[in-house]
């Protein structure tokens, strides 16, 4: 059994501290400290349990890591050609600013072309999706929705369908019961994160999550959610207008800085 551990981290980097500090040491901002429960799994090696080995870069029997194309073309530009094998990828912007929509149109997409995709739903009910998938011409498709916030369910979910591609909408909804707090604090955001990149980068499944922007314009939860996924995306407009920006701010397998075009139509 694991124990849990209290300590103080940085809402800003992420930075950790065993006591409250007023300045942070490491990102220099004060009173950005927040006290947080931390989960330590046993270090004892399960029995049986499989070890990973070191793998040769000679190695030529492993299969390349490829790329899935969403066939939305400025969507693959912006991710640097397509969904990579087995990355995280992190898609932020204002409350109904069009990330639902156009992660839907991008499902709707894969799982024509035969890609297995989970859609996760921890904000919406079913009808609500099944309403948005009407007016983008999905909801006849074989598309699995999972309306769920706990992180152990999903993670037992994905495990049985075993998709290509997972989508959460969004990552500040979901809540580990090994962690106290409500879903949304650092602890939480952190903890469901961690896991849920570990598993993705295990099993080979590409995962994009759905970040809400604060009133400062960053994306909610620790700075450090940005620095452990692959791929950062803003998406960004007046939702008063048509036109959407889907700006990347970096990409660990393609050019960061990117921008895709969009126009928000009834379809």
């Amino acid at each position: 059994m694991g124990k849990v551990k209290t300590v103080f981290i940085c809402n800003e980097c992420g930075y950790e501290h065993p006591k409250w500090i007023g300045k942070c040491p490491k990102c220099g901002n004060w009173n950005s400290f927040e006290e947080c429960e931390t989960f330590i799994p046993d270090s004892r090696k399960k029995a049986g349990a499989p070890a990973n080995s070191p793998i040769l870069l000679s190695d030529q029997s492993l299969p390349p890591a490829g790329r899935i194309v969403t066939d939305i073309s400025e969507l693959d530009r912006v991710l640097g050609g397509g969904i990579f094998s087995a990355s995280v990828n992190l898609i932020a912007g204002d409350p109904g600013v069009g990330k639902s929509t156009l992660l839907l149109q991008m499902a709707g997409g894969l799982s024509r072309k035969g890609i297995s995709v989970l859609y996760i739903s921890a904000e919406e009910s079913f009808w609500q999706i099944q309403e948005r998938a009407r007016r983008l011409k999905a909801d006849q498709l074989s598309l699995p929705i999972l309306i769920e916030t706990d992180l152990d369910n999903i993670l037992s979910q994905i495990e049985q369908k075993k998709p290509d591609v997972v989508i959460i909408d969004s990552i500040q909804a979901i809540f580990s019961q090994e962690v106290s707090g409500t879903s949304g604090n650092i602890s939480q955001v952190r903890e469901c994160s961690s896991r849920l990149f570990r598993s993705a980068k295990e099993n080979g499944w590409s995962l994009f999550l759905v970040g809400h922007i604060t009133k400062e314009g960053s994306i909610a939860g620790p700075k450090l959610l940005e620095h452990m996924v692959d791929v950062v995306i803003y998406f960004e407009g007046d939702t008063l207008y048509q036109y959407r920006i889907l700006r990347s701010l970096k990409n660990r397998f393609g050019p960061s800085h990117e921008i895709g075009l969009f126009v928000m139509e009834s379809e």
